[in-house]
């Protein structure tokens, strides 16, 4: 993988309740790179992950909080998934904005798993075909946009390009995917 020096990467979660690997492999993956990745929360602080919504997973410090930081200031935009985390995320306005916010400025977002559900509420949808976990293709046909069921999906329709995929098994493919689109 070439180097990501230089590159700015925004990985948005609550506190609490996001599952482990989906956070935790692009945090440290593009890192390693050399992308310059800020970890920002709805509040100071840690942040808790999960194991399959309901076993305890690591504790990470957030960098800064999500209500704080620009789109302008980053490359793209990564929603990891975990049921509780983006069921609280996908209805704060402010996360909402930021990531309205990076699909008008045409800059790539990246969910995976439940990350898509922001999306969904902040109505960013229509006209795209993305995957995600199976629990939320109706909510995905319902806002507009197509399900499939991929390991990884992308789609550059629509203003700005959707990296998606469907659970913490696909981490490889989503996580090269990222990379590449970020060494574009």
């Amino acid at each position: 993988m070439a180097s990501l020096e230089g590159k700015k990467v925004l990985i948005i979660v609550r506190n609490w309740g996001i599952e482990e690997t989906e956070m935790t492999r692009p945090l440290r993956d593009l890192r390693a790179d050399g992308a310059d990745v800020t970890l920002a929360a709805a509040e100071p602080g840690i942040i808790e992950t999960v194991r399959h919504d309901r076993y305890v997973g690591e504790i990470v410090d957030a960098d800064t909080v999500y209500s704080a930081v620009k789109a302008d200031d980053f490359d793209m935009l990564v929603v990891p998934g975990g049921t509780c985390n983006v069921d609280r995320l996908r209805v704060d306005p402010a996360a909402q904005a930021l990531a309205k916010d990076f699909a008008a400025a045409g800059k790539p977002i990246a969910s995976i798993c439940h990350g898509a559900w922001l999306l969904v509420n902040a109505g960013m949808l229509k006209g795209k075909t993305l995957t995600a976990c199976r629990y939320i293709a109706a909510d995905i046909e319902n806002a507009g946009g197509k399900y499939v069921d991929e390991q990884v999906h992308v789609d550059d329709a629509e203003g700005f390009r959707l990296i998606t995929s469907r659970k913490p098994a696909d981490l490889d493919a989503f996580v090269a995917e990222i990379e590449k689109t970020l060494a574009e």
